[in-house]
């Protein structure tokens, strides 16, 4: 059973549903509305647990209703969570969310994820040092996701960095990685001036661009390769990337190849979107292997 350690944001989503999305100053009806729990960190940890790893989240809630439901949908996946604790008089993060015309937006209020900061990890190095593989987001402060990856970086533990919302981060943060996974739009903010090609050339084998149904892109050393996404009726988008990061990070982990690893993260980002929620439609590891 693979160790992921999940360091990042816990929020919950508020998701409306409708046939438009509304422009700037117009007001339309929606179809439905949910509240169910999210956040990159938390979604990732989820589907990674899922998928059969054993998974410590690493976040902060607020000493609100909406963190002790997130604290009980940790519990319920089998989530190890003796480094969430609740931020006294603070907000849960939050994201809302719309559906329309077939793709998502998407506002995130951070809350208590601001307060995930080198000194609330450094209580989690134990479990950090030990770990197969740490995942990493970006909806955390930045601090803390250069001192993880020193960390990670000193004690040789493998480090994802799904480095998305877009934000520009610093050589060292790049260089201490093991593995990069933007999507293209965070993939431009991140190398600015540098084409597709040249930013997979500079970084083969660490750098994986995801292209939604087109599929991931990666340099492995002598070709790009593109391993294609799986064609699947979608549903609902949200959390697809952060199923594809989990999974990737789990079969890594595991010692699968990095086209393998792929693979198993292309499907299980797949059939994610085929039910509601970002969490909703996270598979099982019997339905991945199963689909594969």
């Amino acid at each position: 059973m693979a160790k992921i350690c999940v360091i990042g944001s816990s929020s919950m989503d508020l998701v409306v549903t409708s046939s438009k999305r509304p422009s700037a100053g117009e007001t339309v009806l929606g179809d439905s509305f949910a509240t169910v729990p999210g956040g990159k960190g938390a979604n990732q940890a989820v589907a990674a647990a899922r998928l059969g790893a054993e998974v410590t989240m690493i976040g902060c809630i607020g000493d609100d209703y909406y963190g002790k439901a997130m604290m009980d949908n940790f519990k319920s996946n089998g989530i190890l969570i003796n480094y969430v604790e609740p931020v006294t008089g603070v907000e849960s993060g939050t994201a809302h969310i719309i559906l329309a015309e077939g793709d998502n937006s998407i506002i995130v209020v951070k809350g208590a994820n601001d307060h995930v900061t080198p000194a609330f990890v450094e209580k989690a190095l134990d479990t950090i040092r030990t770990a197969d593989m740490v995942l990493i987001q970006q909806e955390i402060p930045e601090d803390t996701v250069s001192y993880v990856s020193d960390i990670c970086r000193e004690f040789n533990v493998p480090m994802l960095l799904n480095p998305a919302p877009a934000r520009p981060i610093s050589n060292s943060i790049i260089e201490n990685a093991s593995y990069l996974t933007p999507n293209e739009h965070e993939c431009s903010v991140l190398f600015t001036g540098m084409s597709t090609t040249e930013a997979l050339r500079k970084y083969p084998n660490k750098l994986f661009i995801t292209e939604g149904s087109n599929g991931v892109r990666f340099y492995d050393g002598e070709q790009e390769v593109l391993v294609p996404a799986y064609k699947v009726n979608a549903i609902d988008t949200t959390g697809a990337g952060d199923t594809f990061n989990a999974a990737f990070a789990v079969a890594l982990a595991e010692g699968k190849s990095l086209q393998d690893s792929v693979k198993f993260g292309n499907r299980a980002a797949s059939l994610s979107v085929t039910k509601f929620g970002a969490q909703g439609g996270m598979p099982t590891r019997a339905e991945v292997e199963e689909s594969l």
